[in-house]
């Protein structure tokens, strides 16, 4: 049976990508452009519950996701382009939702 999980990102190696849109390199909106192919994938395939950050620059940019085991949730966090190529950090945090909206 499967658990959710939720990890969120903090600064990486260049704390001013999360608030600064003029500090990405063309490098990095592909990593970027990567890391939302995977997300837009892992929706697809039923895995990813939701995703998304926050506009003001200083609050919390999340995925919240579904895995089988603990190290599985660790692989596919560390696996997100964001992370796995340094733009980001990333903490997991195993999560349940005790509410969600139901789509009608």
């Amino acid at each position: 049976m499967s658990a959710q999980y939720l990890y969120h990102f903090g600064p990486g190696q260049r704390a001013d990508l999360a608030t600064n849109p003029d500090a990405w390199t063309a490098e990095d909106e592909q990593i970027g452009a990567d890391h939302f192919a995977r997300l837009k994938q892992a929706t697809t395939d039923g895995i990813l519950i939701l995703a998304g950050r926050s506009q003001d620059g200083i609050g919390p940019a999340i995925v919240i996701f579904e895995a089988e085991t603990d190290d599985e949730a660790r692989r596919f966090m560390e696996d997100d382009p964001f992370v796995s190529e340094g733009l980001f950090t990333a903490t997991l945090h195993p999560f349940v939702a005790a509410l969600m909206r139901s789509e009608a």
